[in-house]
């Protein structure tokens, strides 16, 4: 007896196989059968996909590298170390003023 090779599917086809089976307009059976899955795969990913969809409205998190976050935020500091310098100068401006 062959050794049976596991086959893997990517996530276009999920998506698609899940979308038939959120419609339900045709019977787990023939969805099984149409996509040569089993029907408790098709389950298993529609139960997935129903539990992640409220992440999906969730707070999103964006997430950067180091090299990106460094760009964003050495003007940011550069631009808080030349106010720091202005203040400090108008302040002894000002004390000599009065």
């Amino acid at each position: 007896m062959g050794k049976r090779i596991r086959r893997n599917y990517d996530e276009n086809f999920k998506t698609k196989v899940v979308l038939e089976a959120l419609k339900e307009q045709k019977t787990l059976a023939q969805l099984s059968s149409e996509f040569e899955l089993l029907p408790p795969q098709i389950s298993d990913w529609k139960k997935q996909v129903v539990s992640g969809i409220p992440s999906l409205f969730g707070a999103r998190k964006v997430l950067i590298s180091d090299e990106q976050e460094e760009e964003l935020t050495s003007p940011l500091y550069q631009q808080i170390g030349q106010l720091k310098v202005e203040v400090d100068f108008l302040k002894k401006k000002l004390r000599k003023n009065y």
